[in-house]
């Protein structure tokens, strides 16, 4: 398994964590270093999100 094979992912299309590039990169998002971090991925775009908007009103 490839680098990228091995990474993980969250599917937009499926709604859960996935280890590989089985779906479409547009369904995609990651990737990250493990399966929890993946399942994250929603909140930690909400978290970065929620950070660069208050950069923008400074």
């Amino acid at each position: 398994m490839g680098e990228s094979d091995s990474a993980w992912y969250y599917c937009l299309k499926h709604h859960r964590a996935e280890q590989g590039k089985r779906c479409w990169f547009a369904d995609r998002m990651g990737p990250y270093p493990d399966r929890a971090t993946a399942e994250r991925a929603l909140e930690i775009a909400r978290e970065r999100n929620v950070s660069a908007d208050a950069r923008d009103e400074s």
